[in-house]
């Protein structure tokens, strides 16, 4: 692998920069715990997200079902054609059933695409491998997304589930229309006529229709959807616009007073990825028991130093008030940890600028590392050559 190491050291957002500035071709493995994600990339530009803990509910001909585009038997029937022909299920759903058109494939792999990538924008923790390599994808049903366009909307939903959870709590909740919006659109949509059709005549060539702030074609397209027998998790199946722009539209909608909330589904059961936007924070106190568990371990191994091998934990910090360690011993036990530090830094400055760097202080100006970093845990720098297409990295003779 040219490049990994954790999400805390180097996150996502970094990672996305990078292999976009870069304009990189190939494989980035990503895993927390259970959860193991693969994105390919073209030229810096996402064309391939897969999850391989994807819950059955997320396959595409699942999503396709959820949405009403294609029937349960007629999925079924493409499954069979499948095993048969080892075909994409797409092609066989366009070309062989043709009971999908190929913007419709094409619409639902997107969407796949980009709610796999916006989850990763709330994990906390993991590991990350890029592997430079070739990349093949289907071009007819694929539409390269920009790495940029990826955060922008990755921090914008960061920012904004907070306050889309407070009001939308649950996948079961159903909502009452309390009056019409403006706009044709709404009308057409709930009597199940052609909604995207509607909408396209509102946005289209003609200019935006004046709207109330904050409705938009989200709305109008969710409120058009909107039934009593409706929960959250149905309009995000049947709008096509994903979790997020789903549940941000009925937050809009119920702050202008045009739906309220009903109650919850009859008979409805949660959905097993949680509640919308991801599992909502309590106060963890499992976390802070574990935590404290961990700070009596810290404390017990400084003893340890202090008694065994004369560490005085007042010498840390240097007059400069960078960390240093006065014995030898406990400089070992930190050293391996910042050396993979170091390298991963040193791959990242190969990566950005091809070669690596000629002194370790170039680092520094690159913003990778900080200037203690070149020498902790030790007194002085670390012994650092360029040798041909690589380099050596020593810990100083002291």
């Amino acid at each position: 692998m040219a490049l990994k190491g954790t999400l805390k050291d180097f996150g996502i957002a970094d990672i996305f920069q990078l292999i976009s500035h870069q304009s990189k071709t190939g494989v980035l493995h990503l895993s927390s715990k259970d959860r193991e994600v693969r994105i390919s990339f073209v030229n810096g530009d996402v064309v391939r997200a897969e999850s391989s803990t994807r819950k059955k509910k997320d396959l595409l001909g699942a999503m396709l079902v959820r949405a009403g585009v294609i029937g349960a038997e007629q999925l079924e029937s493409a499954l069979e054609t499948q095993k048969r022909t080892l075909r994409r299920l797409g092609d066989v759903l366009v070309e062989q059933l043709q009971v999908l058109t190929r913007q419709e494939l094409k619409q639902f792999t997107q969407l796949q695409t980009t709610e796999t990538l916006y989850q990763l924008f709330n994990w906390e923790n993991g590991t990350y491998a890029f592997e430079a390599e070739e990349v093949n994808y289907d071009r007819d049903s694929v539409d390269p997304i920009r790495s940029e366009n990826v955060l922008m909307e990755g921090f914008r939903m960061v920012d904004e589930w907070p306050m889309i959870r407070k009001r939308i709590t649950s996948y079961d909740l159903t909502f009452k229309k309390l009056k019409e919006l403006p706009g044709s659109a709404a009308k057409a949509g709930a009597a199940e006529a052609d909604v995207d059709g509607a909408l396209d005549n509102m946005f289209g060539e003609g200019g935006k229709k004046s709207l109330p702030k904050g409705i938009g074609a989200s709305e109008l397209k969710v409120f058009s959807l909107l039934t009593d027998d409706r929960d959250v998790q149905k309009l995000i199946d049947l709008s096509r616009l994903g979790e997020f722009e789903t549940c941000k539209a009925l937050l809009n909608l119920v702050e202008q007073e045009y739906i309220k909330v009903a109650g919850r589904l009859t008979g409805a059961e949660e959905a097993p990825r949680g509640r919308p936007g991801g599992t909502r924070r309590a106060f963890p106190f499992g976390r802070l028991l574990i935590q404290l568990g961990m700070y009596f371990v810290v404390v017990g191994v400084l003893l340890v130093l202090y008694k065994v091998l004369g560490l005085d934990p007042m010498s840390v910090l240097d007059e400069s008030g960078l960390r240093r360690f006065q014995d030898p011993a406990a400089r070992e036990l930190m050293d391996d940890g910042q050396r993979e530090r170091l390298r991963n830094a040193l791959e990242l400055y190969r990566l950005e600028l091809g070669h690596y760097p000629e002194k370790l202080a170039e680092l520094v100006d690159a913003g990778l590392v900080a200037e203690g970093d070149l020498r902790f845990p030790w007194r002085q720098e670390r012994i650092y050559r360029r040798e041909g297409s690589g380099y050596l990295i020593l810990r100083p003779f002291e």
